[in-house]
């Protein structure tokens, strides 16, 4: 009950425009806001210069342009803009070219075929700047059109691009087993959608348990795991189950979000493994914000308790 009324007044305020105009005024735009702790701005050109910092500390970085479920073909469009733009900024900055998507902003939620064009553009762009895609996953209604438009522009020839599987989902193993046998790379998350007991582990245990099984998954058979996640205990299984599979180092890599255990990040960068940042920005930071905080109430603590946990 508290969960679901949490959800419901998340909602709200993510869609309050009188909140998102105070927000992009007060929040975004002043240097120590708390907002800017997590999200790096606005616009690309802010992402860029968060980028550059993190990369100057060893860490290599993948840039996410916030924004979902849009609900018009002329929407996707203003998005697949907002990719191109992102993709022209990157390559002449120079910083790392990795990009985060979401197919819900390129027209998943009205038209798969429009998703599949646009999503081609993007590839294409990137392509030619020599960039790597990771298509992100959203919720559980999305995973079969998230997995087959991903499979579509693989076998048309986009190897450029990966994808994210959830462990929260009781499905992630058959999926996993299906990305790596066509040797393409994993992000693998822990989930942050609110889902049904028929689809989703809810207990924590369980889906940690899950999360070390399909690990140890894509440690044995998979190409270039990725490993995201701000849990100590994981990320201390991930290096132990690496060294029992005999994957180097160099081999894989560990994800985490902007502004979120930054002494975590900071640690294994000293031990030698590799570190990817993902920095969000856009201008609807407010809405995404809210929302992944309304589908996890427990994320909020959890935010505190990373600033609390740090040594800066």
């Amino acid at each position: 009950m508290v969960a679901a009324l949490a959800k419901v007044t998340f909602s709200v305020l993510a869609e309050s425009r009188f909140l998102k105009r105070v927000a992009s005024r007060y929040g975004m735009r002043q240097p120590d806001s708390f907002a800017r702790r997590f999200i790096a701005g606005e616009s690309v050109t802010e992402a860029i210069l968060v980028a550059q910092t993190l990369e100057r500390q060893g860490l290599t970085v993948s840039l996410d342009l916030l924004g979902e479920s849009v609900a018009s073909r002329e929407e996707a469009l203003r998005a697949l803009d907002g990719y191109l733009q992102a993709i022209g900024e990157i390559e002449r900055a120079g910083i790392g070219r990795n990009l985060s998507v979401k197919l819900s902003q390129l027209g998943l939620t009205t038209d798969r075929a429009t998703t599949v064009d646009n999503l081609r553009r993007v590839l294409d762009a990137a392509s030619k700047g020599e960039f790597f895609v990771r298509i992100d996953m959203e919720g559980s209604q999305y995973t079969d059109a998230t997995l087959d438009t991903f499979e579509t522009v693989w076998e048309i020839g986009y190897h450029n691009v990966g994808v994210v599987v959830q462990s929260t989902l009781r499905r992630s193993e058959q999926d996993i087993r299906r990305v790596n046998k066509l040797g393409a790379r994993i992000r693998l998350v822990k989930g942050a959608y609110r889902e049904a007991r028929e689809v989703a582990y809810n207990r924590k245990a369980d889906v940690d348990a899950a999360y070390v099984d399909l690990m140890t998954l894509l440690f044995r058979e998979g190409t270039y795991p990725a490993i995201a996640t701000h849990d100590p205990v994981m990320i201390d299984r991930a290096k132990q189950i690496a060294a029992a599979s005999g994957v180097r180092p160099d081999a894989f890599e560990f994800q985490m979000l902007y502004g979120i255990r930054r002494d975590l990040q900071a640690a294994l960068l000293a031990e030698g493994f590799r570190v990817r940042v993902y920095v969000p920005f856009g201008a609807e930071w407010f809405p995404y914000f809210m929302r992944r905080l309304g589908e996890r109430p427990a994320n909020v603590g959890f935010v505190v308790r990373s600033v609390l946990r740090e040594k800066l």
